[in-house]
């Protein structure tokens, strides 16, 4: 038996809970389906803290400094 690698889709669910995909296989291929919700990683807040704390540069006592 070949080694196959495996594939992976991103998606988001919508409404109706339905998820449809379009895969690289062959028509009656046989394939096992894995389905978990992906949660937040340490490093996704350390992103948004980085992202948030920008706002402290914008403000009007540096107006020129942020023009330069």
């Amino acid at each position: 038996m070949a080694e196959s690698q495996p594939l992976r889709f991103n998606l988001e669910v919508p409404a109706d809970g339905r998820i449809e995909i379009q895969a690289p296989l062959l028509a009656g291929a046989s394939v096992t389906v894995l389905v978990t919700e992906q949660g937040r990683s340490d490093f996704d807040d350390l992103l948004d803290a980085a992202g948030s704390s920008t706002d402290f540069w914008d403000n009007p006592y540096d107006e020129q400094w942020n023009n330069a």
